[in-house]
């Protein structure tokens, strides 16, 4: 009985591990493979752009560009782009989105199972590194350093990743201001 029960486990394990693959892979292949090519075929205008900084220590560059120019724009692609100006340990980066989400007061069970598509996802980031985050059509996607590294298609995670930044509860208003175009 229990080779039995053991054998049901490993077959639905294999099926489920089966219709994930297949998934990420269709997931993907709706998505150009590098962010100049996306871009290049989904032309974007900038919004503004920030630097992100910790007392003296500049932590990122960003820009935020989307198709007509404005935020938000629900017709069509918005572009979050972060080039690091520091090191960060993909951990501590996954610890810092985890944190930014409490502070929005967002419930454990509406992020929680994005967590580990982001570990399986981001890697560690070092000075110079690029992470961009494009989304359109309820469909997320991350390029690091310009190549497509994965993507997410629930339209709920963009929303409350962009929160992050572009909430009026972020932590940073002054940097959502200038990403917004508000400020300079």
């Amino acid at each position: 009985m229990l080779n039995i029960v053991n054998g049901l486990i490993v077959l639905l394990l294999s099926i489920n591990v089966a219709f994930a693959s297949t998934s990420t892979s269709k997931t993907l292949t709706d998505w150009q493979t590098t962010l100049p090519e996306l871009l290049n075929s989904s032309p974007t205008k900038l919004v503004g752009k920030a630097t992100f900084s910790v007392f003296i220590w500049d932590i990122y560059k960003s820009k935020l560009s989307t198709t007509s120019g404005r935020f938000p724009d629900k017709a069509g692609s918005v572009v979050y782009q972060i080039n690091y100006l520091k090191n960060i340990d993909s951990e501590d980066l996954i610890e810092k989105t985890v944190e930014q989400w409490q502070h929005l007061e967002f419930k454990p069970d509406r992020y929680q199972g994005y967590v580990s598509q982001l570990k399986s996802m981001w890697p560690d980031i070092k000075e110079g590194d690029q992470l961009a985050f494009v989304t359109k059509s309820g469909k997320s996607a991350f390029y690091y350093n310009n190549q497509l590294i994965g993507s997410i298609d629930n339209p709920d995670f963009s929303t409350i990743f962009l929160a992050i930044w572009f909430s009026e509860n972020t932590t940073q208003p002054a940097l959502r201001d200038k990403l917004l175009g508000i400020a300079s």
